[in-house]
């Protein structure tokens, strides 16, 4: 994350860190922002920005962009407003702006930023309170925006591999990967359960496929396994085994080269 000023990045914050802003914005008006020169509207949104009044931030920045949309300071003020956002914890707002601000200026050379930014907002809008004190379990809720924030973070890493970013980006995605796949876990061990056997074969088949460096595709590798069983397709099961057993010889749910079934009502399987 940084703070862009006129010409100058200030320093990055640490690459985990969750931000968590005491000041949200409230949406106030742009009609309450003086009449003011460019110049001066600028100053004052820096100094906002420079002291944590990120509302008022947000106000000025807001300002500066409607009253003066070609002016001297008009790109700049489009990414001091997407941190702004950020800081008030809008991630919508602050994802409308990164897109807006790619979509106006491609080439300009903080675009990066923008994609990065873009990426970090829905990482955040992803995240639940609780999560880092390991009450509950993200992939188990709805990941619509951590699957956009997957998608931002490696177009960043793949449009700008030698960004500043990129480093942060690479580390989120490998996290998100290893959340989503868990997530295809939890619903094809569902599946399982209620005997949809082919939808958890499908689903073990997406993981291994879609996250196949993910911690989860050996579990998923075990979920066909058990799936085709259901189904009665031993020998499909019995190649999936082999595979299983290769890369993972110490599956928990293998005794040797024997592989016993959790939820379906078949006998075990040994290759």
């Amino acid at each position: 994350m940084r703070l862009f000023t006129r010409g100058t990045r200030l320093g990055a914050f640490a690459l985990a860190a969750i931000m968590v802003s005491g000041c949200a914005s409230n949406g106030s008006e742009e009609e309450s922002v003086p009449q003011i020169p460019e110049d001066e509207l600028y100053r004052q949104a820096s100094t906002a920005l420079e002291d944590g009044r990120y509302t008022t931030a947000v106000e000025r920045l807001e300002a500066l962009d409607t009253r003066y949309p070609f002016g001297e300071h008009a790109e700049q003020a489009q990414l001091e407003l997407i941190y702004a956002y950020y800081e008030t914890d809008d991630w919508d707002a602050t994802r409308a702006a990164a897109s807006r601000f790619i979509r106006l200026n491609p080439d300009h050379p903080q675009v990066d930023y923008a994609y990065y930014m873009r990426g970090l907002a829905a990482y955040q809008a992803g995240r639940f309170s609780l999560e880092r004190l390991k009450l509950i379990d993200i992939s188990k809720r709805d990941l619509g925006a951590s699957r956009d924030a997957y998608t931002d973070f490696r177009e960043l890493v793949q449009r700008f591999p030698n960004s500043e970013y990129a480093a942060d980006a690479r580390q989120r995605i490998v996290y998100l990967r290893n959340v989503m796949a868990e997530h295809e876990l939890h619903v094809a061990d569902f599946y399982l359960r209620k005997g949809a056997y082919l939808a958890a074969v499908e689903r073990g088949r997406w993981v291994v496929e879609q996250y196949p460096q993910s911690q989860s595709t050996r579990d998923a590798l075990a979920v066909m396994v058990e799936g085709y069983l259901g189904l009665d397709m031993r020998d499909r099961a019995s190649e999936v085994l082999s595979v299983l057993i290769e890369n993972a010889p110490n599956h928990e749910r293998l005794n040797g080269r024997t592989f016993r079934p959790l939820h379906v009502d078949a006998r075990p399987l040994s290759v």
